[in-house]
């Protein structure tokens, strides 16, 4: 049924402990500092921003990859983080997860039925003729010819690589994909391959997406909703349509100016983001985001804003614009 929530992520946080050196304190690197959203059935989820803000360490959180330093991670209601182990290794299969470099996710020296059929082999009583057979029919529907199955990796281009990475994600009939810049090792013309697969498949088995990514032209694309995060902080939250055309966030509005408009009768103005993004490990006192803020207020640099809702739209931000 689509529409159904799935996923449901309350307060997730992940910090690391990371060494100064012999004679000092440990720092405490906040990769991902509070984030809360759901997932539901046929429906992708968006999550953008730029390297370091805290993308892929919610994916790993999301994939149980991680736990969570706090907060609560549930999948059909039941609590990730407090699950026995028969149970996340149930949940397990639910979430599937691929990652950005298709050749890094496959055994170069296994072909590729054999890395197709390893799920079914590790997690099922399957036979070897049903493995297989199981296999081929997600060779085709990932758009890969039958003869290809005995092919090792190195024989594929960048393209069918992934096209091999999202039939092994799919073998164990999951729930919800986890895709982690899924398209950005990728030229332009097999981008839209992929996406375009993407969105079939989504179509076909009701899957729910969750999409990293830190494109926004794909992201217009592709996505239902969107989130965007900086330095491990969820900062809006809306659909993508409210979200592309009123924009509340200044760090929103200065990723979007940045993006590629294909009109070049389309006046268009970039807004210019001054200075380096901020260290996680010692982030600025109050919005994390007041040093390269237009915006900003005495407010800005004491207490960080908490999350409210304006219209449509969920922001994080003192002075929202618009």
């Amino acid at each position: 049924m689509s529409g159904e929530t799935i996923l449901v992520a309350q307060d997730l946080k992940r910090f690391y402990e990371v060494s100064r050196g012999t004679f000092k304190p440990a720092a405490i690197l906040k990769a991902l500092n509070g984030a809360s959203f759901t997932l539901q059935k046929g429906k992708t989820l968006a999550v953008v921003g730029e390297s370091g803000c805290g993308k892929s360490t919610l994916a790993r959180l999301v994939t149980m990859i991680e736990p969570p330093t706090s907060g609560a991670l549930k999948i059909r209601e039941v609590d990730i983080v407090n699950a026995d182990r028969p149970t996340r290794r149930e949940l397990k299969s639910k979430v599937q997860i691929v990652f950005q470099d298709p050749y890094g996710s496959l055994n170069p020296r296994q072909k590729i039925g054999s890395a197709l059929e390893e799920p079914l082999l590790v997690n099922t009583s399957m036979s070897k003729s049903e493995r297989r057979k199981a296999a081929m029919q997600m060779m085709e529907m990932v758009g890969l010819r039958p003869e290809q199955y005995e092919r090792y990796p190195h024989m594929f281009s960048g393209g069918q690589r992934q096209r091999i990475a999202v039939a092994r994600a799919l073998m164990l009939n999951p729930e919800i994909l986890v895709l982690d810049e899924p398209v950005s090792a990728l030229d332009v013309s097999i981008q839209a391959q992929i996406l375009n697969l993407l969105a079939d498949l989504q179509e076909r088995l009701n899957l729910a997406y969750l999409f990293i990514s830190h494109d926004l032209s794909v992201v217009k694309h592709i996505a239902d909703e969107v989130m965007v995060m900086y330095l491990g902080v969820p900062i809006e939250a809306a659909s993508r349509d409210v979200l592309f055309s009123n924009p509340r966030h200044p760090y929103t509005r200065a990723l979007l100016s940045a993006t590629p408009i294909a009109d070049p009768l389309r006046e268009k103005q970039r807004i210019t983001l001054h200075g380096e993004l901020p260290s996680p490990m010692d982030p600025p006192a109050g919005c994390a985001f007041n040093p390269r803020c237009s915006e900003a207020t005495d407010i800005c640099l004491k207490t960080p804003p908490e999350q409210r809702k304006l219209g449509e739209t969920v922001v994080a931000c003192y002075n929202p614009v618009g």
